[in-house]
């Protein structure tokens, strides 16, 4: 046979493991809080839970590789740190903390001899690609004096158009969210009584005719997507209902799911660490949150951060993250609580734009997103949010002044 035979690069009583990509080993997505590496092996660490000590093996020969990966882009959140275990890291001994704590990141390191030790050849944040959310948002429906079925189209860059001829039956204290990945749904609200009809968005913004409602009838209640490509409405008034409904990922609303949160309407609800929901606020006011996990499965009441109010809004941005803002408290509010990948919510951040409630919100341009109307009297104004989470100044009106709307994105 001919060829060189190059030495055994895992260092393993002479055994050689099956090699991937790379050259390296990959190995299960770690979730634990510690861990012990092998030189030759690739690891994706998940710090959705908590963060990971790391122990690199205690003797090493040059040239010995590992890889580290932020499997879910929680680093900045629980990062990881690392033990290296008798020997160098970079020339200090350990001593030495070595931490990386930013999103994304991509770490190899290799082992080049006693005296520097491991040194990293790849330290690097990996770009959220292709980008995460749709491209386009849509308010709809509300109150202006009367009940109303206009909508107006978000365009990727944040400017909003004029009003389109409403679709389906006007009303307020509605409910929207995305569904499908591309698509969206508003349900319930109220006329003269309590409705549980529903209408799809299209992936183009064309809103469908009232589709029979399934579930109780009801107004002021939430929704979110959830698992990638599919939907979730909860909570509600008349007497604060802690029901939910899950929606397919082809817009079918299912029959009520037994309420595990408080029971409550006027809340908010947005997406959260791709594939997972949260609940928030609303009712008497309260500030209480609920999870929702990627299969749909609303989690009891998590103590509430930030300004119990109601009759706010909320959305996702940055692909992973989300928002509430504004809302009630027996004055209106411009305060926000940024929500993580992992989903807590953060303490108020201080209020921009008008103060004001009963308004809606909803992604747009692929991570970022928009808070729009509400009242006191009737508001058009919007506030763009980047997709850091930063909010932006009243941008003046466009379209028919109103509140009890809703919003949602689709592409």
């Amino acid at each position: 046979m001919s060829g060189v035979t190059a030495d055994n690069p895992y260092r393993s009583s002479g055994v050689i493991a099956a090699a991937a990509a790379g050259g390296l080993s990959w190995q299960a997505i770690e979730t634990g809080s510690t861990m012990t590496a092998e030189a030759g092996n690739a690891y994706w660490i998940d710090t959705t839970s908590n963060a990971c000590t790391i122990t690199l093996p205690s003797s090493a020969s040059n040239g010995d590789e590992i890889i580290f990966v932020d499997y879910d882009r929680t680093w900045g959140t629980n990062g990881i740190e690392l033990d290296s275990n008798g020997l160098n890291y970079q020339g200090q001994d350990d001593s030495y903390t070595v931490e990386y704590t930013t999103d994304a990141q991509a770490l190899h390191v290799v082992y080049s001899g006693a005296t520097e030790g491991w040194i990293p050849t790849l330290d690097k944040t990996v770009a959220d690609v292709p980008a995460k959310g749709n491209e386009n948002g849509i308010f709809g429906y509300g109150n202006d004096g009367s009940y109303v079925s206009m909508s107006n189209i978000v365009a990727n860059t944040g400017v909003v158009a004029a009003d389109v001829a409403g679709v389906g039956t006007g009303r307020d204290y509605i409910a929207a969210t995305e569904y499908g990945g591309d698509k969206g749904i508003f349900g319930y609200g109220k006329t003269g009584s309590n409705l549980s009809l529903t209408n799809l968005v299209s992936n183009s913004g064309v809103i469908g005719a009232d589709v029979t409602g399934v579930g109780t009838a009801r107004y002021a209640p939430a929704g979110c997507q959830y698992g990638g490509d599919k939907a979730i409405f909860g909570g509600g008034e008349p007497g604060g209902l802690g029901m939910s409904n899950l929606v397919s990922n082809s817009g079918v609303v299912a029959a009520d799911v037994a309420a595990v949160m408080t029971g409550r309407g006027h809340l908010g609800a947005c997406e959260y660490g791709d594939d997972k929901g949260i609940f928030a606020y609303g009712g008497g006011p309260i500030s209480i949150s609920n999870l929702v996990s990627n299969a749909g499965v609303v989690g009891s009441d998590v103590t509430g951060v930030g300004t119990a109010r109601a009759y706010l809004a909320a959305c996702s941005y940055g692909g992973d993250k989300g928002i509430f803002g504004y809302g009630y408290t027996g004055s209106e509010h411009s305060i926000t609580n940024l929500v993580s990948n992992s989903g807590v919510v953060a303490t108020d951040t201080t209020g921009v734009g008008t103060a004001r409630h009963n308004l809606a919100a909803c992604e747009y341009g692929q991570g970022k997103g928009i808070f729009g109307y509400g009242t006191p009297g009737y508001i058009s104004i919007t506030n763009l949010v980047s997709d850091a989470g930063v909010v932006a100044t009243d941008t003046s009106g466009v379209g028919t002044a109103r509140y009890g709307l809703g919003g949602c994105s689709f592409n």
